[in-house]
């Protein structure tokens, strides 16, 4: 889990893109809000995975809302959320 995603979080889905170098992880804070963050994995950082944008900051009430917004703001995710 990225430092940008606090330890207490419990991420609840990992969604990777085609290439399997982009993903995106929805989480639960342990004050009941959500988020997201985006991660990108090269082969020059080992394999680790990175993030690339600083999404982990915004609140969301639900699973729904955080999705929602996560979709609009990464560019690839909406094609792999419609499959």
């Amino acid at each position: 889990m990225s430092s940008r995603i606090d330890k207490s979080s419990l991420v609840f889905d990992s969604i990777e893109n085609d290439e399997h170098d982009r993903c995106v992880d929805l989480f639960l804070r342990s004050d009941s809000t959500y988020g997201f963050e985006e991660f990108r994995r090269d082969v020059e950082d080992g394999g680790a995975w990175t993030p690339v944008q600083y999404y982990s900051g915004a609140v969301f009430a639900s699973k729904k809302e955080a999705l929602d917004a996560a979709v609009k703001a990464v560019v690839w995710l909406a094609d792999r959320v419609a499959r």
